[in-house]
């Protein structure tokens, strides 16, 4: 199938690489202005109790949430003084006249001193904004900003709708600033390991189509439904990630067909039949691992695997048809622009143990002494490094979960400013808020329920704050902070407290929220684990055929995604890299760590299947284990590491970004690409082979028959080149 597809792509080369030429342009044109259509927030279930509570909040008394927080200072008044108090009565009594503004709260309507500052010197107002939906609230919030300052105080601007602004702006930036970074690092070293200029182009067409093409198809697909903002980060990473993989690996086979004397056009089928297989299962099992988010009940992630996924699908396609296409229009001129002063690469016949030129010999003579090395003793290799891995992930054990807020903004940040001022200058600000509304039994009813919660732990007070028919609202302040565990726990207690007989009781607030989070991570993660880990066991079996093979590489996953979380928790939490990074401290956000299980298990797989490829490619041919995992090490340990760091230029320098968001999926993946590109791939996964022996390729007889007539093998189509056989080219590229 996939020679045929090079064949077709070889005679409609020009025809192919017009549409890409389109696709660019209507991507660069059109798709790069996805992110104005893309919707903030989707951390919380949208079928959760407290999304429910909050929508009959809303119908009863109208929307609570404080989308804006205005913070007015004086240097020289108080509260007291008119020439403070009369400029800013006047604005929010004309703010609340305006057609964007459902409501206003402040001292001058309510008289409450939880508006004044302790010194008195500062007062506060709530502004709840007229929309039912995020983009509304954000279109009013854009045409109300710059009407809030009042002549002679301070004025800071908070809230949701300013901290969602600041948060988007910060992540634009920090995109920005990655790519400004990332480019020349990537040209230089993709210069370097293609050694030459044309060679090292093609992972930026591919990279760049992924891309665009990602941003487009996301953008056709905000028209039916909401996606994330922070889907521009995924399809980033994963596009460009995949895209440098599989170009990596298809070239370096191009190049490798060219060096054994077949002509273009045989090259171009043959690395289609090779290495096109390899991309075509790496590719499906990243991106079906990716649409296990759409499990997980947060539409946050939802919008992350419909992005990410569009971004994953374009990159396939680009590696399977663009750059063959261009690969047979230049042919041997892929090496042109060579960099290392000769006609094309340098390479070793590994058959024959023979080194043309010292710099591929020496680099393949270092993957050869590595194998030999862990071959020679497996499992000492494997209990070491092992134990390292083991030691890297303990800090996760102490892990403690919280979802956004302020501190993920870079200090200084007006909005964060804003809440940081609210909890620490005024009385009750560092206090925990819920809602709780009591619906039916009036106020008699109102008052049991008052009653019982001032009896709960963690309560500072119960206010009733609105009335409506039989239905009452009362405000809760906890001891503890919005999502401190304490204001968590009391909010678990007011959903299992009994209502009064003919009274109906729901539960607001942001601990609630977190609650509803935490609850759909744990439905949803079993179901999402069962299936990344049975797509990756069925596309791994349908590749190599072996049933202890896709066993061995979802432990070797779980190994480097291991090692990732427990660097997350003591730099992120532990705070040991805040100073360096500059961020604060601060407990991890859960679905964050869902969304870099999934990505880094889908480009850990990625890896697997690069490896094994070969090794089985070379079991096919000798029948000889230990000769197939040295032969696979040598023919992929340089292609994997250079896309290993590769990618790790791309996601390091997301560490660079204001948000502390980028900063954890930088860290985190960094960590994980790393070790699994070297300890995990390069002696793990050898010394398991070298262990388990011919086991390695074993499988039951009816799987083996199926293997044999579903299995996706192409080595029976793949022609062989002038005066061989199909299957004795034995030289490779480096």
């Amino acid at each position: 199938m996939f020679a045929r597809l090079g064949g077709l792509v070889v005679r409609a080369r020009w025809l192919v690489i017009a549409l890409a030429v389109g696709v660019l342009t209507v991507g660069g044109v059109w798709g790069t202005r996805v992110v104005d259509s893309l919707s903030d927030g989707g951390f919380y279930p949208e079928h959760g109790p407290s999304a429910e509570a909050d929508r009959r909040i809303e119908k009863e008394f109208g929307r609570q949430n404080a989308d804006v927080v205005v913070v007015y200072t004086s240097d020289r008044s108080t509260i007291d003084d008119a020439s403070f108090t009369d400029p800013v009565r006047n604005k929010l009594s004309d703010l609340a006249k305006r057609s964007e503004v459902a409501d206003v709260r402040s001292y001058f309507r309510t008289g409450s001193p939880a508006f004044v500052s302790r010194d008195e010197r500062s007062t506060f107002a709530v502004i709840s904004l007229v929309g039912t939906d995020e983009e509304t609230r954000a279109d009013q919030f854009e045409k109300v900003k710059h009407l809030l300052p009042v002549s002679g105080t301070t004025t800071l601007v908070g809230g949701r709708e300013a901290a969602l602004a600041d948060f988007n702006k910060k992540t634009e930036e920090g995109i920005l600033t990655a790519e400004i970074i990332a480019t020349p690092i990537l040209t230089v070293l993709m210069l370097i390991i293609f050694g030459g200029v044309v060679a090292a182009s093609m992972p930026l067409v591919v990279g760049v189509l992924a891309v665009l093409g990602g941003f487009t198809i996301t953008r056709l697909l905000t028209y039916v439904t909401d996606i994330s903002v922070f889907a521009i980060n995924v399809i980033t990473i994963i596009g460009l990630g995949l895209a440098i993989d599989y170009s990596l690996f298809i070239v370096s086979r191009f190049r490798e067909e060219l060096a054994a004397g077949v002509d273009e056009r045989t090259a171009v089928v043959r690395t289609m039949a090779t290495a096109g297989r390899t991309v075509v299962v790496s590719g499906a099992t990243v991106l079906l691992a990716l649409a296990g988010l759409l499990i997980v009940p947060l539409p946050f992630l939802h919008g992350i695997a419909l992005g990410g996924g569009a971004a994953i699908g374009v990159a396939i396609v680009s590696a399977l048809v663009v750059l063959p296409a261009v690969l047979a229009v230049l042919g041997r001129r892929i090496d042109a622009l060579s960099i290392r002063g000769g006609r094309g690469p340098r390479r070793r016949d590994m058959s024959e143990g023979t080194t043309e030129g010292t710099s591929g010999g020496d680099a393949l003579g270092m993957w050869a002494r590595i194998g030999s090395a862990v071959m020679r003793r497996p499992t000492a290799w494997l209990v070491g490094v092992l134990a390292v891995l083991t030691v890297a992930a303990t800090p996760f054990l102490h892990a403690t979960f919280e979802t956004v807020d302020e501190r993920v903004l870079p200090a200084g940040t007006e909005s964060r400013v804003v809440a940081e001022t609210l909890k620490s200058e005024f009385p009750g600000g560092a206090d925990g808020t819920l809602l709780l509304m009591v619906d039916g039994g009036g106020r008699a009813a109102a008052d049991t329920v008052s009653g019982a919660v001032r009896r709960m732990d963690h309560v500072v007070s119960v206010t009733p704050i609105a009335t409506e028919g039989r239905a009452t609202l009362l405000q809760v302040k906890a001891s503890d902070g919005e999502q401190g565990p304490g204001t968590r726990a009391l909010a678990r207690e007011l959903d299992r407290l009994a209502p009064p007989d003919g009274t109906t009781l729901h539960v607001s607030g942001l601990a609630a929220q977190v609650n509803d989070q935490m609850d759909a991570i744990a439905d949803g993660l079993p179901w999402l684990a069962l299936t990344v880990v049975g797509v990756t066991l069925v596309m791994l079996f349908f590749a190599f055929g072996s049933i202890l093979m896709p066993i061995k590489a979802v432990l070797m996953n779980l190994v480097s995604i291991g090692a990732a979380f427990g660097a997350v928790v003591w730099s992120f939490q532990d705070g040991h890299l805040a100073g360096i990074l500059g961020f604060t401290a601060r407990p991890v956000e859960a679905s964050n760590l869902v969304l870099i299980l999934v990505l880094l298990f889908g480009l850990a797989t990625d890896y697997e299947v690069f490896l094994l490829s070969r090794v089985r490619e070379e079991w096919d041919l000798s029948g000889d284990n230990t000769r197939s995992v040295m032969v696979g090490m040598q023919r992929t340990g340089g292609i994997i590491t250079a896309a290993a760091l590769l990618l790790i230029v791309v996601v390091a320098t997301f560490t660079t970004g204001g948000v502390s968001f980028l900063k954890l999926i930088g860290i985190g993946m960094t960590v994980a690409i790393l070790v699994d590109a070297t300890l995990v791939r390069m002696v793990l996964v050898p010394a398991t082979m070298r262990i388990l022996g011919d086991a390695n390729w074993w499988a039951p007889r009816p799987l083996r028959r199926f293997y044999a007539t579903y299995g996706i093998r192409e080595s029976a189509e793949v022609p062989a080149a002038r005066g061989q056989t199909a299957t004795a080219s034995r030289t490779t590229t480096v």
